[in-house]
């Protein structure tokens, strides 16, 4: 479990490092405005690859392990379409923007569904090596691309960004798709009856399935991003542009304790016994809150000239974001482990109902501050609603399990492990 996660953890620090590359790459060649307009695209696509989840999303790794690849693929692919479609158009019709810009989100929403589609398959049968792979390309193609459009080809503009994005999720794919094609699943172009009602069965297994699972990442994502559409109407651009890069860099602390809960997630859906895998993976979680704890502590020491000077003079301002973020960021990577148990045993209304909680808190909270300190009321908004949140999930997460809290908290015996781990690899 701990190579296991020590590999995935390691292709999620790849991965950081390129987002990182995208998120410098817009900000010092875009400026806070472009930066603050990327960012505003990138949230709409977000919240539509959510809705396209409803009928897949991770309850697809939850489920592939007993069911046949294609039959879960076609249902998922055929909602992602719909969504991608009609979510643009119905961001058209809530704010004033573009044709362009409508069809750009459509068409690149679409593609990344579609490749998000084909991973969750891949690592619920288990195939880590070629999801952090691939999750890897497509940073990386993204970060190239944007390289290449504001470099070579001088033309730094958000249209760039747009069809940089059709390369790094279209290439990536394709690749997926050809992986998934050597599976051993079988694909039968006229099904009998029986076949047909099979595959009926199984979409509406995963349409339920989804609906739960997916409801919660919802409810998370509005808690995450309403503090960006709250300075995009009570601020404007720039303040949205400056705030996203703090959040950039506070959340890609989070690849440590996704990297932890999304290798014990999929362990945990292939356990026979839960409870055991769960009771298994306590160190490994106490050791990923004391790398969060460090990582945090070392971010909010990074002073606001050397943000301004790697981001641009505009991004100093960042500082104070990722000051209100840090006790958000730290509390949230703490609940991560409680939230993959409850997806992990498809316990989802525990989720849910910490994410209706957390946003009950971020709404009325940014909405009163963003008018007062702007981005950095965000900021504080968003962090009140990760310890709401947190606080109610691992509350139930205790119960369910009857731990106590030194279960869950790290110790000086956990730092005396990995000294002897490190000491004994040494030797």
């Amino acid at each position: 479990m701990i190579k296991r996660i020590f590999q995935h953890f390691a292709a999620r620090v790849l991965t950081a490092g390129l987002s990182f590359a995208v998120v410098w790459l817009t900000a010092r060649y875009l400026g806070a405005a472009g930066r603050g307009e990327v960012s505003l695209f990138f949230t709409d696509m977000s919240g539509l690859v959510l809705l396209a989840g409803l009928v897949g999303g991770s309850s697809l790794i939850y489920l592939v392990p007993h069911r046949n690849v294609w039959h879960l693929l076609l249902p998922a692919y055929g909602w992602a379409a719909v969504v991608s479609g009609g979510g643009a158009a119905a961001v058209a019709l809530l704010r004033p923007v573009s044709t362009s810009y409508v069809l750009h989100l459509a068409a690149v929403t679409l593609v990344q569904v579609l490749l998000s589609i084909n991973v969750f398959l891949l690592l619920g049968r288990q195939r880590e090596r070629a999801y952090n792979v691939l999750t890897t390309a497509q940073a990386a193609l993204l970060a190239g691309a944007l390289v290449v459009a504001f470099g070579p080809l001088e033309w730094p503009s958000v249209t760039a960004y747009y069809y940089a994005n059709y390369v790094a999720y279209g290439v990536p794919w394709l690749l997926s798709t050809a992986l998934l094609l050597r599976l051993p699943d079988a694909w039968r172009s006229r099904p009998t009856g029986f076949k047909r009602a099979q595959r009926r069965a199984t979409a509406r297994e995963l349409a339920r399935h989804s609906r739960g699972a997916q409801l919660s990442n919802l409810l998370a994502f509005a808690n995450y991003r309403f503090g960006y559409y709250a300075v995009a109407y009570l601020a404007d651009a720039r303040a949205l542009g400056i705030l996203s890069v703090g959040v950039a860099l506070a959340e890609a602390i989070w690849l440590i304790p996704r990297s932890t809960a999304l290798i014990q997630y999929v362990a945990l859906v292939n356990a026979p016994d839960k409870r055991a895998q769960t009771y298994a993976a306590f160190r490994g979680s106490r050791l990923t809150l004391l790398a969060t704890a460090g990582a945090v502590a070392v971010l909010a020491a990074v002073p606001a000239a050397w943000l301004a000077a790697v981001f641009g003079p505009d991004f100093g301002a960042a500082r104070s974001v990722i000051l209100a973020l840090a006790p958000g960021i730290l509390i949230n990577g703490a609940g991560m482990q409680a939230s993959a148990y409850f997806s992990g045993t498809a316990r989802y209304g525990v989720n849910n109902r910490a994410a209706l909680l957390g946003l009950a808190v971020t709404v009325p909270l940014c909405l009163w501050l963003v008018p007062q300190l702007g981005m950095v009321g965000a900021a504080v908004g968003m962090s009140a609603s990760y310890a709401a949140s947190v606080g109610y999930m691992v509350w139930h997460y205790r119960r369910a399990l009857g731990t106590e809290w030194r279960d869950l908290l790290p110790g000086w015996g956990d730092v005396q492990w990995v000294y002897g781990k490190v000491i004994g690899e040494a030797k």
